[in-house]
């Protein structure tokens, strides 16, 4: 598939202060990358260069073929963006304010499309001012996507959302990749990131940190697996073969096992708890999360 999204090198200065320096990646056609970092870190300022909005001060940058600087018309028509605070006319109704974005595109798609798509169709008649946080964030995806984009950033697009409005958001972002558009997203949720993005970009202080995909991430995939388990007090843990760490609590012992063999080592444990009618409380078996792998690349210590 082809690079849609394509940087190379992009540094981006303000007097002596570089806050980009030197950052590369692609994100092929229908994709969706997520930009990560702690505040301060760079994402806006890639963003803001992506989306023609800023000028780098070196590198290279294609999106869709062209340099977003010099890109024009043609290339804005050609992108959707979600801010992280967008200015609607609070006293317009939900559809009018769709009808008089569509008057800006060739290609605009039909309101009651972007309704339905976004989940607006019962507030199509209300005005803007009475939505809700989550249905004027979901307003604003539609706004983005009215021009019929192949190219959608969103800034933060579930920032202030309950759980259950951030999985619908996401089904939204999964269904507009099925159709073969391509999402670049920031967000500070790791699950976020974890269940929508193909590949992951974290910056720290101008510079690409890691990258990979969420499961791969920092070595991920390959880190150890913890075995954690409550047993009565008193009880002697022996497992032939495994290594186990234990802590006493007010009624019981937490135990703790450490393994690259998770597979073998849960056999022998499961084993042992058979052998010797145990029944362990709060079972827990984990490898770390993207949050705990983004944690520590993120540290100071390794930034």
């Amino acid at each position: 598939m082809e690079d849609v999204i394509s940087v190379s090198q992009l540094r981006k200065n303000y007097g002596d202060f570089t806050a980009l320096g030197g950052i590369s990646f692609s994100v092929k056609k229908g994709e969706v990358l997520a930009l990560l970092g702690p505040n301060g870190a760079g994402k806006t300022t890639t963003v803001e260069i992506l989306e023609g909005f800023r000028a780098k001060s070196s590198g290279e940058v294609s999106i869709l073929g062209m340099d977003p600087q010099c890109g024009g018309r043609k290339f804005k028509n050609r992108i959707g963006i979600v801010l992280q605070e967008c200015s609607i006319d609070p006293f317009l109704k939900v559809h009018e304010v769709l009808d008089q974005r569509a008057t800006f595109y060739h290609d605009a798609i039909a309101s009651a499309e972007l309704l339905a798509l976004t989940g607006l169709e019962d507030k199509q008649y209300e005005k803007v001012k009475k939505l809700s946080g989550g249905q004027q964030r979901r307003l604003d995806l539609a706004l983005a996507l009215v021009g019929n984009p192949e190219i959608i950033f969103l800034d933060e697009p579930t920032t202030g959302f309950d759980p259950s409005a951030r999985h619908e958001s996401w089904q939204i972002i999964r269904k507009l990749c099925s159709q073969g558009r391509t999402v670049l997203l920031t967000t500070h949720y790791m699950d976020e990131a974890q269940s929508l993005a193909d590949n992951v970009v974290i910056i720290a202080k101008g510079e690409i940190v890691a990258s990979g995909t969420p499961e791969t991430l920092g070595g991920r995939d390959s880190a150890a697996t913890i075995i954690t388990f409550s047993v009565p007090l008193g009880l002697d843990i022996q497992v032939a073969g495994i290594e186990c760490t234990s802590e006493d609590r007010d009624s019981s012992k937490l135990v703790t096992i450490e393994t690259l063999d998770t597979v073998e080592t849960l056999y022998k444990l499961s084993s042992w708890m058979l052998e010797n009618k145990i029944q362990p409380g709060n079972l827990e078996v984990s490898q770390p999360t993207l949050e705990d792998i983004y944690l520590k690349i993120t540290s100071e210590d390794n930034v």
